[in-house]
């Protein structure tokens, strides 16, 4: 992603560049331009919101314990605030492929501030001495990268995978006596409802919102103050917690500082768990996607199990009018290639490095951020326009349930063996078991009898709501 949501620059910002740069002119920027890559892929816009809170905060901390005078940390504050709501975006320019400890964008964010705290104070405020002191981009972008993942996780993630396990619920009790023919290695299998099928999908959903939520407190412990090693060289002791305090009383994600600071500078692999548990979560996405393609199909000459309004809204075909396809499904499907793509580079970027530092910063805080947003995205559009209007054909899985060769040993016990054969043969000659068993005498009421569909798929064990689902230990 190229491209950042949020505020564009305010009028007074226009201005300032049209005078020119000010004191501190992006001097690290424009030499990093020139040694990092230049693919155009900058940082979301998470990520820049969190270096530059973290900025804001440390200016806090470092005025609380008398390192920085009353202008100069009103200055950083107020300039990191204009950061934090995108007002200086076209200046955070360093691309994520860079330096892999993060110096890249933590110096940018650094510059960045500077100079509009230097114009703001009408003094110079350096971007070293002044918006990092106390810190170093081995602590800081580590735990932005940790901040902005959380965010998202808690503030989009979390609440889209609810949102999904809902609309599934709804949709398992809606279609709870719509019967249909089970299907396993794509053959036809004994009869199930609808409603047990998406129900299964609610169910797994509810885990995934589960064991992402049990990673997120790995997640949560941060770094800051182990400035360049871990050991807290040049910073005050008090300035982890002070920072991590304020941190959460701005965000309310309850985070905390490292049990071992040099773990969380040294490896990422929280947030590699974080990220397996998206892959997995994307999983349970593409088998409910493929499902809910495949039930599509047709309308003639495919399984035509049920109907998808909302995808006629926009034309399936630029040749073939009228014609409908899964559309939103099918973007869904593409979320959970990319997703599964971004693990697997997240895996990788995990292992760069030796001794105190990760190498791989930079593109995992990209990666997780990519994958938390286009993961939410897709639950958000396939819940909404997909689950809460799916349409089943009653009498089309009705049939298809009736057709399924399965039930001949069912009714085996029941007719015989060589009636059931009888019936077997006449299947395979296109008719029905409900038409197969007139024909050989039976009246109607024995044949709802025996094709009791409420019996054949069982009692439906009642669903404990996701709140009162035991929790994983």
């Amino acid at each position: 992603m190229t491209t950042r949501e949020g505020a564009g620059p305010p009028a007074s910002q226009a201005l300032r560049k049209a005078a020119g740069p000010g004191p501190g002119s992006m001097k690290y920027v424009e030499g990093a331009k020139k040694l990092f890559m230049s693919t155009g892929t900058t940082f979301p816009r998470e990520v820049i919101w969190s270096v530059a809170l973290i900025k804001q905060l440390s200016a806090g901390a470092n005025h609380s314990l008398g390192k920085l005078d009353d202008a100069t940390f009103r200055a950083i504050s107020d300039a990191a605030r204009e950061v934090m709501d995108g007002a200086h975006d076209d200046e955070i320019v360093v691309d994520v492929f860079q330096t892999g400890s993060g110096t890249g964008i933590n110096m940018n964010v650094n510059e960045a501030i500077a100079e509009r705290a230097s114009e703001m104070a009408g003094k110079s405020v350096h971007p070293n001495d002044h918006v990092n002191m106390g810190q170093s981009s081995n602590d800081v972008v580590p735990t932005a990268v940790r901040v902005a993942a959380v965010s998202l996780a808690r503030g989009r993630m979390l609440p889209s995978l609810a949102g999904i396990t809902a609309s599934l619920t709804r949709l398992s009790g809606r279609t709870s006596s719509v019967y249909k023919s089970g299907r396993t290695h794509l053959r036809d299998a004994m009869p199930v409802t609808m409603g047990q099928e998406f129900g299964a999908y609610a169910d797994a959903f509810a885990h995934d919102g589960r064991l992402i939520s049990d990673t997120l407190g790995y997640v949560s412990e941060l770094p800051l103050g182990g400035t360049a090693v871990g050991t807290g060289v040049n910073t005050d002791p008090r300035f982890g917690e002070m920072v991590v305090g304020e941190l959460n009383r701005v965000t309310k994600l309850r985070f905390a500082e490292a049990d071992d600071r040099f773990r969380a500078m040294r490896l990422l692999t929280d947030l590699v768990a974080l990220s397996s548990a998206l892959r997995v979560t994307a999983l349970d996405l593409h088998r409910l996607c493929q499902d809910l393609r495949l039930m599509f199909s047709g309308p003639l000459t495919g399984l035509g199990e049920l109907d998808l309004p909302k995808q006629a809204e926009v034309a399936g075909s630029s040749i073939m009018p009228g014609k409908t396809n899964p559309v939103t499904v099918e973007a869904a499907l593409l979320v959970c290639a990319q997703v599964y793509g971004l693990d697997a580079a997240n895996q990788s970027a995990a292992t760069l490095g030796e001794f105190e530092l990760s190498m791989g910063v930079p593109l995992m805080g990209y990666n997780v951020a990519l994958q938390l947003k286009l993961l939410s995205e897709a639950l958000d559009k396939v819940s909404s326009l997909v689950l809460d209007h799916v349409v089943p054909d009653r009498a089309r899985l009705r049939a298809y349930a009736e057709t399924s060769p399965s039930l001949i040993t069912v009714l085996s016990p029941t007719i015989g063996y060589d009636r059931a054969s009888a019936i077997g043969k006449k299947l395979s000659l296109g008719h029905s078991t409900r038409d197969a068993l007139k024909e050989m005498g039976y009246g109607d009421g024995e044949i709802d009898g025996l094709l009791d569909m409420k019996k054949l798929v069982g009692h439906r064990r009642r669903r404990r709501s996701p709140s009162k689902q035991p929790k994983h230990r």
